[in-house]
């Protein structure tokens, strides 16, 4: 073979394999045209996870903060001033009323109350005789043997006479009512839970124990503990449970496996607006007296909740301007945003009373730029996203109960 036709064979070959290249290229890049079509067309469809509606059960629940109070409870103070003579009832006595529960020595008083008595004496004495010399007077004046204007002088005598007299009368029963004061005395059956003087203390009227800087305290806090009072800071959502025969159940670090009954008693009827709480108070029975004022409690609520209520993930929901609203999915795979009515509200789970029927697929977590009519593609989460999700609001349900 010659080396010209050696020649011609390469370059044939040369070309045919550069145009089989050339071809094979074209051919990958309409392949890679028509994969990025499909793949564009594929991505503008978002994936979604879809959800229904569950019904809310029967009963709501939850546990919140409370105080334990005495069913009366009363600071006492001294109404005289003084040197407290003697205390008889210490910490923890059980107290009936009446029963004596410190003396206050008040010399200043006792000299004023005497000085009172002797008033009233003078008193006594110079209406005697007002009363005899106007007496006198008028019978003068029936003769004609003095003036007019004499016998009135000697009457307006008498009337002021009586009057100081009536004014020393009122002076010595205030100074005797004072003087009771000197005896500090239980205002009710109860139990002394407060006491803030020793023998020696000065005490100041309508105060307390004067102590080093001046301030002063009460003498003593008498508590009526036969049956307690419980406070409880409601939140707004929750107050609708809040009614006559309410019952709640009761736990205190002191008896961590016993429960109190609590029963309904009253309610503010008027939130803080600082915490938008409303203040409810309820009854307990402490007939073992095992409950003390002050304690701190843990307050369970459960009530029927209402009918025709739905829950749905808290990721479902969608703020807009037209309110809250969700996003549900028809059969041909088309969203629709719904108008709903929202009530309780937690981190997993968000109660809804209107806007959802139970055969509704609600997107959860859709995206921000969905919009109404447009396509999406269901698809199955991820193993154990919702497991996680709802284990997790399983167990903050079960921290409300």
């Amino acid at each position: 073979m010659s080396v010209s036709r050696k020649g011609r064979i390469f370059i044939i070959l040369l070309v045919v394999v550069i145009v089989a290249d050339i071809t094979h290229l074209l051919l990958q890049r309409a392949s890679n045209g028509v994969r990025i079509q499909q793949d564009a067309a594929y991505s503008r469809v978002p994936d979604v996870a879809l959800v229904q509606p569950k019904p809310a059960p029967p009963t709501m629940s939850m546990t919140l903060p409370g105080t334990i109070s005495a069913w009366y409870e009363a600071p006492i103070y001294a109404q005289v001033s003084g040197y407290v003579k003697m205390w008889y009832q210490d910490y923890g006595a059980v107290v009936k009323k009446g029963d004596l529960l410190a003396e206050i020595n008040t010399p200043r008083l006792d000299a004023e109350y005497a000085q009172a008595q002797a008033d009233l004496k003078v008193a006594q004495a110079k209406y005697g005789l007002a009363s005899i010399t106007a007496t006198r007077w008028r019978s003068m004046g029936q003769s004609q043997a003095v003036s007019g204007q004499s016998v009135s002088v000697q009457n307006a005598n008498e009337q002021s006479a009586k009057a100081e007299l009536e004014a020393a009368e009122h002076k010595v029963a205030q100074y005797q009512a004072m003087i009771h004061f000197k005896s500090i005395e239980a205002p009710f059956d109860g139990v002394v839970i407060a006491r803030n003087i020793n023998v020696g203390d000065y005490v100041g009227a309508g105060s307390g124990n004067m102590n080093a800087n001046g301030t002063a305290s009460e003498l003593f806090t008498v508590a009526d503990t036969h049956a307690m009072r419980l406070f409880v800071s409601v939140p707004e959502t929750f107050s609708s449970i809040l009614r006559p025969g309410l019952v709640a159940k009761v736990t205190v670090p002191q008896f961590p496996n016993k429960v109190f009954e609590a029963k309904f008693l009253t309610i503010a009827k008027g939130f803080d607006p600082n915490t938008r709480t409303v203040i409810t108070e309820f009854s307990i029975d402490n007939a073992e007296q095992k409950l003390w004022p002050g304690s701190f409690a843990s307050v369970t609520l459960t009530a029927p909740a209402d009918k025709g209520v739905y829950t749905i993930p808290t990721g479902a929901l969608v703020f807009q301007e037209h309110g809250m609203q969700v996003a549900t999915v028809d059969a041909n795979e088309t969203t629709h945003y719904h108008n709903i009515t929202v009530g309780r509200m937690s981190d997993a789970y968000t109660e809804v009373s209107a806007g959802l029927s139970p055969d509704d697929r609600i997107i959860n977590n859709p995206p921000a730029d969905l919009m109404e009519g447009g396509k999406v593609r269901p698809v199955d989460p991820e193993k154990g996203y919702l497991s996680t999700a709802s284990a997790a609001a399983a167990a903050g349900e079960e921290d409300d109960e």
